[in-house]
């Protein structure tokens, strides 16, 4: 695997970890600690990547929801 796919593949696996966290964070209250990071950019960073997944996760629920293929139980 070429230096270009294992960025992709990287790039795939924090983005599926970002919606596993939304995920988490919406049925348990539970979200990653970042004040402990203890350094205010890296914390803006981790915030913007933990928003992404929110966003991630929202938008799933909004085509599922829209989908025939789902149902609610």
């Amino acid at each position: 695997m070429g230096v270009i796919g294992k960025v992709v593949h990287f790039g795939a696996d924090l983005a599926l970890l970002s919606g596993f966290l939304a995920g988490v964070h919406r049925s348990t209250g539970l979200t990653p600690n970042i004040e402990r990071i203890g350094n205010k950019d890296a914390e803006g960073l981790v915030k913007r990547y933990l928003d992404a997944g929110e966003w991630a996760f929202d938008s799933s629920v909004a085509y599922f929801g829209a989908s025939d293929w789902f149902k609610r139980n």
